[in-house]
């Protein structure tokens, strides 16, 4: 009955919402709209095995992705900012969010559900759970966010939730502000990145490599260390010694990012080996 009781009170937190640190506290039981855009039902713009993410997720037959459209973060230089500025998606029913996981575990046979974006959904998808566990749900869920999340929300999801996946985006608040749209990111994502580990630990991987449970931590490096590796790296090293990190060199200028000369173009190979330098200085490998 334990899921149950959390599908209640996940759904108490829509009638003023605090889901998530922007705490807009809109009625979205009655269809008023936040910062995230999204009402009362859940809404994603596709799903189906993906190959791209870490391999530990991906293993033989791929990760199990749902992307939630819309998103509780305004990145400029976001990739998929159809989806999460301007909400390309479509609605679905608790029943279909159910099926549609229920049919990544059986027709596609992956390896966990991933989802993508889901911090503004939280209810919805406990909601769902609840329908796709009683139908025989039982790979792991992984919950993959930008990591601007509220300790409150993540406590509803402890012991649902297997493996999570939150980028840390930014070690300066300013940079966080200017560029993704939030305030206080870098102390309200390291309260996060605690919560989530005290809640799952380091990652376990099977026999065959793929992830079963865990923290896994996605860092993008930012062209003129605006995202601020340094900083990033010597809080995940206090977290764990051995805390699973993906420094990620792919950045490349996208949505709005051309106007803003400093994040108008790719990162330089000199600044992604800083990045992995100052990863091996706080001893993550």
């Amino acid at each position: 009955g334990e899921l149950l009781k959390r599908v209640k009170e996940s759904h108490s937190h829509l009638k003023a919402c605090g889901l998530c640190p922007h705490n807009c506290g809109v009625n979205r039981l009655e269809g008023e709209t936040g910062f995230c855009h999204s009402g009362n039902s859940p809404v994603i713009s596709g799903y189906g095995p993906h190959f791209g993410e870490e391999k530990v997720l991906v293993g033989t037959n791929g990760s199990g992705t749902i992307f939630f459209t819309f998103c509780n973060m305004r990145c400029v230089y976001c990739q998929n900012y159809e989806i999460s500025w301007m909400g390309v998606g479509y609605s679905v029913t608790y029943e279909r969010l159910a099926t549609i996981m229920l049919e990544l575990q059986s027709k596609y046979m992956c390896h966990n559900i991933n989802l993508v974006t889901p911090t503004h959904f939280v209810p919805q998808i406990l909601e769902a759970l609840y329908i796709a566990v009683e139908r025989g749900l039982k790979i792991p869920l992984v919950y993959n966010c930008g990591g601007y999340e509220s300790v409150k929300t993540l406590k509803l999801l402890d012991g649902v939730i297997d493996i999570y996946m939150p980028d840390l985006k930014y070690d300066n608040d300013k940079n966080a502000q200017r560029y993704s749209g939030v305030m206080d990111y870098p102390r309200i994502a390291q309260l996060a990145i605690r919560e989530m580990h005290n809640q799952v630990g380091d990652l376990v991987i099977d026999e065959d490599g793929v992830a079963l449970r865990g923290l896994i931590v996605r860092h993008l490096v930012l062209p003129n260390g605006l995202s601020g590796t340094e900083g990033c790296m010597r809080f995940l090293a206090s977290v764990s010694p051995d805390i699973f990190v993906n420094i990620m060199g792919q950045y490349h200028p996208e949505n709005k990012a051309h106007e803003y000369p400093v994040l108008n173009r790719r990162i330089t190979s000199t600044e992604y080996k800083e990045a992995l330098s100052s990863a091996r200085r706080y001893g993550i490998k």
